[in-house]
């Protein structure tokens, strides 16, 4: 065997297919733009908001006519461990929320076994307490099974608890995670406002780890709907074309421990993520977050070679707490850890 041979056999191959190993999942996103098509744009409608602008001419600006009352609200949540912003979330929608809906499981979407946390830390939820319907569902625990399966499951129950709170047609629902936070004025809006879409999307500031880290603008998943009974299902995917510009915050992986981070890497739909044991190294983890970088050392997940490039690279650090949650700010040495310039967690 000559040289060369020797080389591509013994040095190139092994190479080529150590790279493969290691960085498949980047090629793969960086190539996205070939073989995926970009998702058909959203009608968007604009967003308008001051304090000091009567409910008449906001709705007025929107192009909606004003009710003579208000829609009655229902806020429907799974609940996983997100107890810190699930506080911050129901406390901006307290005003103007009729009932909090929420369930929980003793599994994980990957089917791991979990604590039914809500039930241990609810005496920290006392001021819903007469708003509040509680649910829990047995996890399903069948090994190997698609993550989404088990979501679909558990937002299925979900849906049958909504009934059990007493939702009826013309109600206006929220459909998001807990982690997806419209804004209180967005919701008073919608719940005013007549000859609103049945069916509106709200775009949400996305921001990961807390909120020194604005992402983008881009969450789309979270939705308002004009209750109809035998029609309205929950869900966490498109269901309109109409999208509200501006109407809150999705605050992704915002934690205070780093337990936190390792079980939701481990219990989410893309646990296929963890590709290395190592990702789940509690120093490692603390590097990413204060870096502003990717937990999974994945390329953005865009549909254009722009848009992928101008992403790559950690997160610019953001030192604007303009129009942020209220009780967050209220309470920022609570929440100190979700402000700019705190990015250090407890490590448990």
């Amino acid at each position: 065997m000559d040289i060369k041979a020797y080389l591509f056999l013994f040095v190139l191959v092994p190479t080529c297919v150590f790279v493969v190993y290691v960085h498949g999942q980047k090629i793969t996103y960086f190539l996205r733009p070939l073989w995926e098509s970009p998702p058909k744009p959203f009608h968007e409608r604009p967003h308008y908001y001051h304090e000091n602008v009567s409910m008449e001419n906001l709705c007025k600006l929107h192009g909606w006519g004003i009710r003579e009352s208000p829609r009655r609200v229902f806020d429907a949540v799974l609940f996983s461990n997100e107890v810190d912003i699930l506080k911050i979330r129901w406390k901006e929608l307290y005003p103007y929320v009729t009932e909090f809906v929420l369930l929980e499981s003793n599994s994980t979407f990957t089917g791991l076994p979990k604590p039914y946390v809500f039930s241990s830390v609810r005496d920290q939820f006392q001021f819903v307490e007469p708003r509040l319907t509680y649910g829990q569902v047995p996890g399903r625990f069948k090994k190997g099974e698609n993550p989404f399966v088990e979501e679909a499951y558990q937002r299925l129950a979900l849906d049958y608890l909504l009934k059990q709170a007493g939702i009826q047609d013309d109600d206006l629902l929220l459909m998001s995670d807990v982690d997806e936070i419209p804004s209180r004025h967005t919701i008073n809006l919608l719940r005013w406002c007549d000859e609103i879409p049945p069916i509106l999307h709200l775009r949400l500031k996305n921001y990961l780890y807390s909120f020194e880290f604005l992402l983008d603008d881009s969450s789309w998943r979270a939705s308002v709907h004009v209750y109809q009974s035998g029609k309205t299902s929950y869900a966490h995917y498109r269901q309109s074309d109409e999208i509200l510009a501006d109407a809150g915050w999705h605050c992704s992986f915002c934690f205070r421990h780093i337990s936190e981070f390792r079980f939701k890497m481990k219990a989410y739909s893309h646990v296929d993520r963890v590709r290395f044991s190592h990702f789940l190294n509690p120093k490692r983890l603390q590097r990413v977050i204060c870096k502003g970088a990717d937990l999974f050392d994945m390329l953005p997940e865009e549909h254009t070679f722009k848009e992928i490039i101008g992403k790559m690279g950690p997160i610019p650090h953001s030192y604007s707490a303009v129009h942020l949650p209220a009780y967050l700010l209220e309470k920022a040495d609570t929440y100190k850890y979700l402000l700019p310039g705190n990015c250090m967690r407890e490590n448990d």
